[in-house]
């Protein structure tokens, strides 16, 4: 590890990490924190994206599988003390590793291609639990890329990255477009638009979903607002069996993308 043991919580080189918790200081250095093993992990699975990594002794020894990873790739790696982590992480009990990060988003052009199947598009939504969740399910039913809109919540904020588990790192993610921008290229290369919402008139059980697709999801407390159904090919709710009032963001999200991901892979039974 880089030089001795970082215990001065107001040093510049913890000072210039800390104010990556802040979105203005992530934009202008154009990078970010990821925290804990897991998000380590994938972060140095990409190459050039980890730019230092700060350790406790413990964790070190803990990871030290991660530690070694990042010094064969030339990653700065620095001990920290107890106090400085705490500084650093963003959890109430932190996993005592850490990365400093640039930023890893693509254009909207270079994520949905003519070869996309499934996207999921983030509209409005301002948890980042929530987004963090979507963009994890987003990649674990397989879909091509995720579109945070312009009045998204940032992806890099830390509850983001946290709840992502390192999907963040796994498929492309688009920032800051706007929804029409963004329908207009899903439409244009081949995707059919569905709007998740409780408004919609057909629900999952009702539409055919085999072909390419993109979900827009909206916020957490009031949906979509109508300019923005009004761009989707269809609005689709998820049918409701029992007693339930509702389902929150991300289970619906999961519903949604998963049917699509099923619908596009089952084949029928041949007779």
């Amino acid at each position: 590890m880089a030089g001795s043991e970082l215990t001065n919580t107001k040093s510049p080189r913890v000072k210039a990490a800390k104010r990556l918790t802040k979105r203005a200081f992530r934009d202008r250095d154009r990078s970010f924190l990821a925290e804990g093993p897991q998000a380590v992990r994938e972060a140095l699975a990409l190459d050039g994206v980890v730019t230092e990594l700060f350790t406790t002794a413990e964790a070190g020894t803990r990871h030290a599988d991660l530690v070694a990873t990042a010094v064969s790739a030339g990653v700065p790696v620095h001990r920290a003390s107890g106090e400085v982590m705490a500084e650093l992480a963003q959890t109430v009990t932190p996993q005592g590793i850490l990365a400093v990060c640039r930023f890893v988003h693509v254009s909207l052009e270079s994520a949905v291609t003519e070869q996309a199947r499934l996207v999921a598009v983030l509209a409005h939504v301002r948890d980042p639990g929530n987004a963090g969740t979507v963009l994890r399910t987003a990649d674990a039913a397989g879909a091509d890329a995720v579109v945070f809109t312009d009045a998204s919540v940032d992806p890099y904020n830390g509850k983001c990255v946290r709840a992502s588990a390192g999907s963040l790192f796994h498929l492309p993610v688009v920032t800051g477009a706007p929804v029409a921008q963004a329908v207009d290229r899903l439409r244009g290369v081949g995707l059919r638009v569905f709007a998740a919402d409780g408004a919609g008139t057909r629900t999952l059980d009702d539409v055919d979903l085999s072909g390419p697709a993109a979900w827009i999801f909206g916020n957490e407390a009031w949906g979509l607002p109508e300019e923005i159904l009004g761009l989707a090919d269809e609005v689709v709710r998820v049918p409701i069996y029992g007693g339930a009032e509702s389902l929150n963001l991300a289970t619906a999200a999961a519903v949604c993308l998963y049917a699509s991901a099923r619908s596009q892979r089952v084949r029928p039974l041949s007779g």
